[in-house]
C-alpha cells in the first residue's frame, strides 16, 4: 500500500461518490480508481462481492457497502465529526441515509433507465469509462439493455411511475424548502443523512429527465449537491426545534408515508418467502421482487434505535412522522 486509501468506484454509481465526499469532507488522503477492464485484476483480489465501491485501508483491509464504509472511518476519523451530539438528531441521520440508499434509489435508476434519452446518455457515459481506450459503441447498446433489464429489480414499471416520480417530485420539493436557510440537511456541516441522499440525488442531477426537475424547481436542492461534491464544515449541527418545521414534513411524507410502509411489506414478504411484494403506497398499489439485502440494512437501523437509552424525544418525532411502525413490527 502508498499509505493513502484506494476507493474504486464509477462516477455513475451513487455510492461510490457518496463514498468520496466523504473522504474529501473528511481530508483523507485517498487515491479514486474507476473500476474497469484495466483495473479488474487487482478489484477482484480484494472484492468480497462484485460490486462498487471499494475501499482498501492503507493497511490492507478491504471494506464494501457505503453504510458500514462510513462508519468504520467515522471510528477512525471522528473529527470533523458527522453525528450529532443529540441521539436523536443522530438517529434521524441514520433514518434518512437508510431512506435515501434503498428507496431514493428508486427514482434514480427508474429515471436513468426508463426513458429513453436518459438511457442512452448513462450507458455512453458507462461505457466510455469501462473503455477509454476502446470503441464505447457496442458496449454502451449491451450495458443499456441489461440495465433496463433489471428496471424490475428496483420496482421500476409502467404500474409504478407514477409511484416512483411522485415520490421524487414530493422529496425534491420539501427538501428545497429545507435547505432554503441552511447549508446541510441539519445544520451547518454534513451528516450521513447529506452523504446518502447526495448520491442518489446528484446522479439524478446528470441524468436528462430528473436533472432538468432539479434545475428548474429545486435551486437550492441543486446548490447543496454541487457543495456536496466537496462538502465543507461551515459551522455546528442545528438544534430539532429549528430543524422541525422543514424536516418534519420530509420524514412524514417521505419516509413514514412511502418508505415504511414499502420496507415492512418488503420484510414480510421475505419473512413469507413469496417471490413478490404488493403495498399500497399513498393510494397505488406497489409490486415488485423482495430485496434481501435490505432487510438487512433495516435489522442495523432497528438496533440503533434499541441501543438508544433514553428515546422519549424521538419516539414522539417517529410518531408524528408515521416513522414509528419501522420500529414496532
Amino acid at each position: 500500500m502508498t499509505g493513502q486509501f484506494r476507493l474504486f468506484g464509477n462516477e455513475l454509481s451513487p455510492y461510490s461518490v457518496k463514498v468520496r465526499s466523504y473522504l474529501r469532507f473528511k481530508g483523507i488522503p485517498y487515491t479514486w480508481i474507476v473500476r474497469n477492464a484495466a483495473t479488474e485484476e487487482e478489484f477482484s483480489r480484494h472484492a468480497r462481492v462484485p460490486l462498487i465501491p471499494l475501499l482498501l485501508t492503507p493497511e490492507g483491509e478491504a471494506l464494501q457497502d457505503s453504510t458500514p464504509i462510513l462508519e468504520a472511518l467515522e471510528a477512525r476519523y471522528p473529527e470533523p465529526s458527522i453525528v450529532p451530539g443529540n441521539p436523536s438528531l443522530a438517529f434521524l441521520a441514520a433514518l434518512l441515509e437508510e431512506y435515501a440508499d434503498e428507496w431514493l434509489n428508486k427514482p434514480m435508476f427508474h429515471y436513468r433507465w426508463f426513458y429513453e434519452e436518459d438511457a442512452i446518455s448513462a450507458a455512453n457515459r458507462l461505457a466510455a469509462s469501462l473503455m477509454p481506450d476502446g470503441e464505447p459503441t457496442m458496449a454502451a447498446s449491451l450495458i443499456r439493455r441489461r440495465m433496463v433489464d433489471r428496471l424490475r429489480f428496483v420496482g421500476s414499471s409502467p404500474e409504478t411511475k407514477e409511484t416512483i416520480e411522485d415520490s421524487f417530485e414530493r422529496l425534491v420539493n420539501l427538501l428545497n424548502q429545507h435547505l432554503a436557510t441552511r447549508s446541510y440537511v441539519l445544520g451547518e456541516r454534513p451528516s450521513m443523512a447529506d452523504f446518502g441522499l447526495f448520491g442518489q440525488l446528484i446522479q439524478c442531477l446528470s441524468d436528462p429527465s430528473p436533472g432538468t426537475i432539479l434545475r428548474q424547481r429545486a435551486p437550492q436542492v441543486q446548490r447543496w449537491l454541487e457543495q456536496m461534491v466537496h462538502p465543507r464544515n461551515h459551522g455546528p449541527f442545528e438544534a430539532w426545534e429549528t430543524l422541525a418545521p422543514t424536516l418534519e414534513p420530509i420524514l412524514r411524507e417521505e419516509v413514514g408515508l412511502v418508505f415504511a410502509p414499502w420496507t415492512l411489506a418488503n420484510e414480510r414478504a421475505l419473512q413469507s418467502g413469496q417471490n413478490r411484494l404488493e403495498v399500497e403506497i399513498r393510494g397505488r398499489l406497489f409490486r415488485q421482487t423482495p430485496q434481501k439485502y435490505h432487510a438487512k440494512s433495516l435489522a442495523m437501523l432497528r438496533q440503533k434505535y434499541s441501543s438508544l437509552s433514553d428515546p422519549d424525544d424521538l419516539r414522539a418525532i417517529l410518531e408524528r412522522t408515521r416513522c414509528i411502525a419501522l420500529f414496532e413490527s
